[in-house]
């Protein structure tokens, strides 16, 4: 659990890092976007190592819930709530693209985000595998499909943040559709 200081500088963190990127932000900038100093920031997060590692935890959990919540709601074909919430998430943004994926460019070997980073991306392409288990259980393989998918988000959301905009995203999901949808058909004959 936060301190307030420490959600204060979380969030300023966060729109940061996303907005300019990792490297090009100091703790200087984040503890004056909070309001804090250098030792409050200090004291809250130990380092910008950490504090980056919190910022990854933080977009994730958000995101995920807002996942999961979409899901909860969802008619079948679940996975292409996936790609809808990448689209359309009323809390982050998203027109620079992946957060993981442009932080990944710019941590080092090494660094503890970047497992943040893959258990993110390992989640995400466990759970259209299992989406599609459980909505087109007759589907020859739903592992492989769920790989296609998974790059074919990952692909359109790079590009999101070359374009500034979600259609490469729309796009992909308008594909992903009709993959899906022969899936369930073959599965279905």
């Amino acid at each position: 659990m936060l301190t307030p200081a420490g959600e204060r500088v979380l969030s300023a963190a966060s729109e940061l890092f996303y907005r300019e990127g990792l490297n090009a932000v100091g703790v200087a900038a984040v503890a004056e976007a909070a309001g804090v100093t250098k030792k409050t920031l200090y004291a809250c997060f130990g380092s910008k190592t950490e504090l980056t590692v919190a910022y990854l935890r933080r977009r994730h959990d958000v995101w995920w819930a807002y996942l999961e919540e979409r899901l909860a709601e969802a008619d079948r074909p679940r996975a292409l709530v996936v790609f809808d919430a990448y689209i359309d998430h009323p809390r982050l943004g998203s027109d620079r693209g992946c957060a993981f994926l442009n932080a990944a460019a710019e941590l080092p070997a090494g660094h503890p985000g970047l497992d943040v980073i893959r258990r993110h991306k390992a989640a995400v392409r466990a759970k259209f595998a299992e989406l599609l288990r459980e909505d087109a259980p007759g589907a020859a393989d739903p592992e492989r499909l769920a790989e296609q998918l998974f790059l074919l988000l990952e692909g359109a959301v790079a590009h999101t943040g070359i374009d500034g905009d979600a259609h490469r995203v729309t796009l992909a999901r308008e594909i992903a559709e009709i993959l899906v949808r022969d899936t369930r058909e073959a599965g279905a004959r």
